[in-house]
């Protein structure tokens, strides 16, 4: 399944993709959740809260879309998550804040506050205060997790996670030499979408492929098999430091070719499209407003 958060008028819901996922988001239709069962799920978050994807599965089944994604206003897919945890240098490349450094002993964490992701098609949000020149992208794949769980070994990790979606952890770099919390929290610097793919849909996770795009041209292109620390090593990790919830998201780090790492640099400026799209789950795409 492919599952969107959005908003339409003065309300919220979600929904079960049903036709258009193998293409732009905003051409896709689906079927709303309705009172029925919202009732009791009100979110994709509750959902995974009740272990109740499967039961969700049987009510769409043989339903009828009536939703057209172009006529919403999309959210990031678990925008009431209670945490996104992010990982920084997971591939190797050349460090967009410190430049040329050896690959990292341990794994790097970090987290994103409420109101720094915005949803697919969303205005990404130029940083008014300087410096300007260093508003950055990073294309990055997300696991959804589904299963709460702390110490989780290694061998269970896929156990816990739900589904996947995409992220742009938007970066202002200026502000993250003076602290990762600072560059990487800047109000509406990144984005999270269009939907979340449940994980039986994805038959090989190490085999999924990105490609960023910046206005057109092809950016960043990598495997999640080119990881430094691979998505069981990660899962581990983060339940040893936090109680790993349903509905937490688990963003896995972005490889070489972010503005930051390229050289020249090249960072985003008003008018910049950008798409990240990993395969068998679907393409983010935001545009960067003044």
């Amino acid at each position: 399944m492919k599952l969107v958060s959005y908003r339409q008028g003065v309300g919220s819901g979600y929904a079960v993709v049903a036709t258009g996922g193998d293409g732009p988001a905003e051409n896709a239709t689906a079927i709303p959740v309705a009172d029925d069962f919202a009732a009791h799920y009100p979110s994709i978050r509750a959902v995974l809260e009740g272990n109740a994807l499967a039961d969700l599965a049987d009510w769409a089944d043989g339903r009828h879309a009536t939703l057209s994604l172009s006529d919403v206003r999309f959210l990031p897919p678990l925008h009431d998550a209670e945490k996104v945890i992010c990982i920084g240098v997971n591939y190797p490349k050349r460090h967009p804040v410190h430049g040329e450094m050896p690959p990292p002993e341990d794994v790097s964490m970090f987290l994103k506050a409420e109101g720094s992701l915005v949803g697919h098609l969303e205005k990404l949000e130029y940083p008014p205060e300087g410096p300007r020149d260093s508003f950055d992208y990073e294309g990055e794949l997300v696991l959804v997790i589904g299963k709460e769980g702390r110490h989780i070994p290694k061998d269970k990790a896929f156990d816990h996670i739900a589904g996947y979606t995409v992220m742009d952890d938007g970066s202002v770099r200026g502000w993250q030499k003076h602290s990762v919390t600072a560059g990487k929290n800047f109000v509406a610097s990144g984005a999270c979408g269009p939907w979340m793919v449940t994980a039986d849909e994805i038959d090989d996770p190490f085999a999924i492929e990105l490609h960023t795009r910046l206005n057109g041209e092809v950016v960043q292109n990598t495997t999640v098999a080119s990881m430094i620390f691979d998505i069981p090593t990660l899962v581990n990790y983060a339940s040893t430091v936090m109680h790993l919830k349903p509905g937490d998201i688990v963003s896995t780090g972005s490889p070489e070719g972010s503005g930051g790492s390229r050289q020249p640099q090249r960072f985003l400026v008003p008018g910049d499209e950008l798409e990240i799209t990993w395969s068998g789950i679907g393409t983010l795409r935001n545009t960067v407003a003044a």
